[in-house]
């Protein structure tokens, strides 16, 4: 098998850490000796060994001599775990092949210069592409400061998320909305406006799929959520409102459990800017935008979405509430531009993943 074909199947493994590593990036490592795999491992768990662990332990005495094959650079400070690299020094490997170079300024070359230095054969490169696209959250994070954020949109062929009164359930099907659930359990936070709250009442829980639930973070400029809503139950909730927003209100939510962040505002509503700029600094890898359509067209306008996942389901509404908000466009030209477009089939939808470029106005 070549580099390539190896360094393919430590990032199946790497894979199956998604969702639980979070904000450690998604690792695989194999040890290949004499053209045979001996070891195989991955990063499972927040806290948990990491992949070259798993891998030189599974290889044990045959690793002295072999090739380890690792998705990232092996660490070279100490964090919860010891560092990588001297493990794969005291286990004699000779050589080793990483996908990429690990962005976080604590190791950013390190690992790779202490092997090298010890005498160990260092490729990088393998497959890079595809390493990045596996760990893009941990990339953004690392290498701005900021989440990877998606704009999760499910909406009706003509673009509605709901009719005119204003049902919404279900425009799509029940492999779509399995398939949304498993997306928002593999973030760290998945945000709503207040007025998805107010209509719909949402827990914004995983429980079509097994997985963790994310943190809930409303955008409510005013303080108008209900202390009652559903999203104050167990686990992480953010009210994220301006600095003028009535005291009490912010004292009532306090009380009964919820964190609120008073950050300035842009237009009259929370800059989502500032808004990403503090998940960011409280190490938020990834937030998902699910709704509704006001507060899509500001994460648009202001420049935040990095990738739009959207549910087109086979049914024509006609007039009701559509996808996004207005953004202020008049001309074709300036509309927002999706790249890198893949559509692929879930159930009787389909799913339309692009990344996102700002508009040009």
């Amino acid at each position: 098998m070549s580099d390539e074909a190896y360094m393919r199947l430590a990032l199946d493994l790497a894979r199956q850490g998604e969702g639980r590593t979070s904000p450690n990036p998604m690792v695989g490592a194999v040890a290949v000796r004499d053209g045979t795999v001996v070891g195989r491992g991955f990063h499972a768990q927040i806290g948990g060994p990491h992949a070259e662990v798993g891998a030189l332990d599974e290889a044990g005495d045959r690793a002295a001599g072999a090739t380890l094959y690792v998705t990232l650079e092996p660490c070279s400070h100490h964090g919860r775990t010891p560092p990588c690299a001297d493990l794969v020094l005291s286990r004699g490997i000779s050589r080793v092949v990483c996908a990429m170079v690990d962005p976080d300024p604590l190791v950013s070359g390190r690992g790779i210069e202490r092997l090298q230095k010890a005498g160990v054969e260092v490729m990088v490169g393998v497959l890079e592409a595809e390493a990045r696209r596996l760990n893009a959250f941990y990339v953004k994070h690392r290498t701005t400061g900021l989440p990877f954020v998606i704009l999760k949109l499910a909406q009706s062929l003509d673009g509605r998320i709901a009719t005119a009164p204003g049902d919404s359930r279900w425009i799509t099907g029940e492999a779509a909305r399995s398939r949304a659930h498993l997306l928002r359990s593999r973030v760290d936070a998945v945000l709503v406006g207040v007025g998805t709250v107010i209509a719909d009442d949402p827990m914004l829980t995983v429980w079509r799929v097994a997985g963790r639930d994310p943190a809930r973070v409303i955008v409510d400029s005013a303080l108008r959520i209900p202390a009652s809503a559903r999203v104050f139950g167990p686990g992480r909730t953010i009210v994220a409102t301006t600095e003028g927003a009535d005291e009490g209100r912010g004292r009532r939510l306090q009380e009964g459990g919820a964190e609120v962040w008073r950050l300035p505002s842009a237009e009259g509503r929370v800059d989502l800017r500032a808004l990403m700029a503090e998940l960011g600094r409280q190490g938020f890898l990834s937030v998902m935008i699910e709704g509704g359509a006001a507060v899509a067209a500001s994460a648009l306008k202001a420049g935040v979405v990095d990738q739009a996942q959207v549910f087109i389901a086979p049914r024509v509404i006609g007039a009701g509430l559509g996808a996004v908000g207005d953004l202020g466009i008049e001309r074709v030209a300036d509309s927002v531009r999706l790249t890198e477009v893949e559509v692929e089939r879930v159930g009787e939808d389909l799913l339309y993943i692009a990344s996102v470029e700002p508009a040009t106005r």
